[in-house]
């Protein structure tokens, strides 16, 4: 918290909470803007979940193909565009929470928000290292494959090969700024990384 809190000063924050949907990044993502609204500071949430593209794209070659969930589901340039340019240090601030509704197949509608400087707009999902996204703090959650699967629900299972090559191809650990190790969910492990600031 206070390494976020350092880096926001004056200036807006982008942080990714970057993990594998059973480690729940959106859960951690929520409770990081409630601690930082708390402490009296503006923070907003933003889940990847609501940038994936349509339908149509999404399951071109199937509903369970795992090279399409690991680099074809996510509308990243929708997410640089509407979310983490404008909350750049030196962008405009004003930034759309979320761009597709996935239960319904269309546009979510969401209103603008403004986020000012010193605000900080939290981003959750999978495969958010390694690519053109752009953050100035990382948290990486993390497991063994072993303890993965056993969280992954069986119709889940599929997705499973998707992780295992992120964590081959793009060594997320690497480039976090802390790695929070979750072997045993109610036992949390925080390990610092050697990621640049």
């Amino acid at each position: 918290m206070a390494a976020v809190l350092g880096r926001a000063v004056g200036r807006r924050v982008r942080v990714a909470v970057d993990g594998a949907a059973s480690l729940q990044p959106d859960d951690w993502a929520t409770s990081l803007v409630d601690e930082l609204r708390v402490l009296g500071r503006f923070a907003l949430h933003v889940s990847v979940h609501d940038f994936l593209l349509p339908a149509s794209q999404r399951f071109e070659f199937g509903r369970q193909n795992v090279e399409a969930f690991y680099d074809g589901w996510r509308d990243e340039s929708g997410l640089r565009r509407e979310v983490l340019d404008p909350a750049s240090p030196d962008g405009v601030g004003r930034v759309l929470p979320a761009l597709w509704r996935t239960d319904v197949d269309r546009s979510a509608r969401a209103d603008y928000v403004d986020v000012p400087s010193g605000g900080v707009v939290v981003v959750s999902g999978e495969f958010l290292l390694g690519g053109e996204l752009g953050f100035e703090y990382v948290m990486h959650l993390t497991c063994s494959a072993e303890a993965l699967a056993r969280r992954t629900p069986p119709d889940e299972a599929w997705t499973l090969p998707a992780y295992q090559r992120y964590d081959e191809e793009v060594d997320p650990v690497s480039l976090a700024d802390v790695a929070v190790r979750l072997e045993d969910p109610r036992r949390p492990a925080v390990v610092e990384t050697d990621a640049d600031p």
